[in-house]
């Protein structure tokens, strides 16, 4: 069997509507505390991350909301489906982090991935979009695509 790649990315799930609903401002990388079937359901893809969101309690960052769903042949020992996950970063991180959601900015998981068999979390830094930011955006990729399609034709 071949062996992937080192330092290879493989993308177990997305929050794409994150970035619609948010404005990502900065991304963080942080490990992510599991128990043993959580692992197995993720590498499934048996997750959701809609209502996900980071907090920091202390000097310490949590993350709540994130659904597992229970590992199809686990025993009694499964994991409870929807619990608060801690992650795994530095202390300066943190600090940092901790400043920036005091001038009201949330924190927003982007994406969960497998790096050399460590599961990871991105976080992002991210202000909320108002209606009209959302039609602006929504505007300005039509725009964009029907500009594309008179330079192609």
């Amino acid at each position: 069997m071949k062996q992937p790649p080192k330092n290879s990315k493989r993308i177990l799930l997305k929050n794409k509507k994150a970035y619609h609903d948010y404005t990502i401002l900065e991304t963080f990388e942080a490990g992510i505390v599991l128990r043993g079937t959580e692992v197995k359901s993720l590498r499934a893809q048996k997750a959701q991350m809609q209502d996900s969101y980071a907090y920091i309690k202390g000097n310490e960052v949590f993350l709540s909301g994130l659904l597992i769903e229970k590992y199809s042949h686990g025993n009694i020992h499964n994991h409870p489906e929807k619990r608060t996950r801690k992650l795994l970063m530095h202390k300066k991180e943190i600090l940092k982090l901790k400043q920036k959601t005091q001038e009201k900015l949330t924190l927003i998981p982007l994406q969960i991935h497998l790096t050399n068999n460590l599961c990871k979390v991105m976080i992002g830094l991210a202000r909320g979009k108002k209606v009209y930011d959302k039609r602006q955006q929504e505007k300005e990729k039509t725009d964009k695509r029907s500009i594309e399609r008179a330079m192609k034709s």
